[in-house]
């Protein structure tokens, strides 16, 4: 999802072939069990996982001390602060009630690029243990180590590259997983850890090096083995922790080839490894980015990811019959190579299984201007069976995540798309409260936009409730998370973190968190620049605030997070 130019995130607003015939396939909502209560994550009260569950919405419906009433510039404001040793690409994970230090608190984990984690009391900000995890004898990598036609100088980051995506909590075994990097300058590693969350010690096993290979002839291979390469693929997605399996999945530095896509699965028991899928074994590119929101995954176990560039000519889609993309205009339908597609991934074996795909119907356009699929973070929509996407172009796709509708070079065969603006960089948010239900979208250089949902006939508003706020410029858009106490009416609140003003894209910019009345988004309660000594210093990209138990925690590229609540 690194744009193929000499800078970083460059904003293409133009639409390639995105004007589409849309065939509305018959209804599909129905009440499956809800994909949010996926093991172990069903606390709402805590934030164990990237945007709150496994469905990725980002929704907080558990939150009782926060209302439209009382977050405004009277109440609600700056509380404290967690000071760390570098910056903060993963978003902070809250779990309470924790049995620590001789007590029991509401513990908020911290992750920095310096290889760093932190265990601070959420609530008081007592620093309760910290640890580094570089390789003894080695460093950070950083910005520098990332040197490449498309990316010297690379940009994307400030410097250190050690932890970027956001952990995972198990509740019940009380671990943490992350993944850290470390350099010697030629020798490039990653580890995943399994911490004991109470003391920082890691568990039996941990950490482990992480390597593996799959059979291809893609690009990079060595005599028909492409091997995983941890210099150039990017650790950016958020983990997942599913049915008893840690899951990792892996992008790339300014499509830095030879690279691929990859997800690899571990025991989170006993952190064998069980798990090995690559998305372009017999192509090239395909990194699976998704500004920084984990992988999707239901209670069934299956996972959801939107892939990126895939080179045509090179096999990153295989087709009926020839094994290319651009020849004749046939269809890229071989369920081995799927760059440029949603796709849902279901465990087989010790790899995973493409159960269901789409492909754009424009997709030779995307990768031909770099367009890209896979941008945007995408996330289940919650007591449904339908998966929403979003693509560089401005367009959002609604799927069937059992039938997402495959590749027709006529047609896209889904449930709905939304056209919008911008390029999509950014992480969306859904609502469900007692009447209405909501999709949040900011993109960059675009406005806040509500589409309301409409759970009978599984379709969201064509016309989208729109702010006049104004929003993010650059090549960043706002990073959305909401809360409430389930259906009360009052309490919903829509929580919005952005680099206010510069471009977040390739430089440290301010930042600023918002908060709207998640009923109508045209009323602002609060923003962190209203008062004196509220201000958020710089935007930390790419991750969305944390709202847990009172306390909404906003990290930064300032070496902080910074706690809000009630004074």
């Amino acid at each position: 999802m690194i744009k193929k130019i000499a800078i970083p995130f460059l904003v293409i607003l133009i639409c390639f072939g995105c004007k589409k015939k849309e065939t509305p396939t018959p209804v599909v909502v129905v009440t499956p069990p809800d994909t949010s209560t996926g093991k172990p994550n069903n606390e709402h009260i805590n934030v164990l996982t990237q945007h709150n569950d496994n469905s990725r919405a980002g929704f907080n419906s558990h939150e009782t001390v926060l209302t439209t009433a009382n977050v405004n510039s009277k109440q609600f404001g700056r509380l404290f602060i967690l000071p760390v040793d570098d910056q903060i690409y993963a978003q902070p994970l809250v779990c309470s009630g924790l049995p620590i230090a001789s007590g029991t608190h509401n513990v908020v984990f911290i992750a920095t690029v310096n290889n760093t984690v932190y265990a601070y009391d959420g609530t008081k900000g007592n620093l309760y243990w910290k640890k580094n995890f570089t390789v003894s004898g080695m460093r950070v990598p950083n910005s520098n180590d990332m040197s490449s036609s498309w990316c010297t100088p690379y940009t994307d980051f400030a410097s250190n590259i050690g932890i970027v995506g956001t952990p995972v909590i198990d509740s019940v075994s009380k671990t943490i997983y992350f993944v850290a990097r470390s350099t010697d300058g030629q020798k490039f590693v990653q580890h995943l850890h399994a911490l004991d969350i109470t003391t920082g010690g890691e568990r039996a096993g941990s950490p482990v090096l992480i390597t593996a290979s799959v059979a291809g002839t893609g690009d990079g291979n060595v005599n028909g083995t492409v091997n995983f390469d941890p210099l150039r693929n990017n650790q950016r997605q958020g983990l997942a922790l599913v049915n008893g399996a840690v899951y990792i999945s892996w992008s790339s530095h300014c499509d830095w080839n030879p690279y691929h896509g990859w997800i690899i699965g571990y025991n989170a028991a006993t952190l064998q490894q069980q798990i090995v899928y690559n998305d372009t074994p017999n192509g090239e590119n395909g990194g699976i980015w998704e500004s920084g929101m984990g992988i999707a995954a239901d209670a069934q176990g299956s996972l959801y990811i939107t892939t990126g560039n895939g080179t045509t000519g090179k096999g990153s889609f295989s087709s009926t019959g020839n094994g290319t993309n651009d020849i004749g205009g046939e269809a890229p339908t071989d369920l081995t190579n799927r760059a440029e597609s949603a796709v849902k991934l279901t465990p087989s074996g010790g790899t995973l299984q493409v159960s269901s795909y789409f492909t754009p119907i424009n997709y030779l356009n995307l990768n031909a201007n770099d367009l890209d699929y896979g941008v945007m973070g995408t996330f289940l929509v919650p007591g449904t069976n339908l998966y929403m996407t979003g693509c560089k172009d401005g367009n959002l796709y609604l799927l069937n995540k059992d039938n997402m509708g495959g590749y027709s070079p006529s047609i896209n065969a889904i449930q709905q798309t939304i056209p919008l603006n911008g390029s999509m960089h950014c992480q969306p948010a859904f609502y469900k409260g007692g009447i209405n239900q909501y999709m949040y979208v900011w993109s960059e250089n675009d406005q806040l936009r509500a589409f309301a949902f409409n759970g009978g006939t599984g379709l969201f508003a064509k016309n989208a409730i729109v702010s006049q706020d104004p929003g993010p410029s650059g090549d960043c858009g706002a990073d959305l998370s909401v809360s409430s106490n389930g259906p009360v009416d009052g309490t919903g609140i829509l929580w919005a973190s952005y680099g206010f003003n510069g471009n977040a894209g390739n430089s440290v910019v301010p930042g600023v968190l918002r908060a709207f009345d998640a009923n109508d988004i045209t009323k602002e309660l609060w923003n962190s620049n209203q008062t004196p000594g509220d201000g958020l210093t710089s935007y930390a990209k790419f991750c969305s605030p944390t709202i847990a138990n009172g306390r909404v925690y906003m990290p930064t590229f300032s070496n902080i997070v910074v706690v809000y609540g009630l004074k």
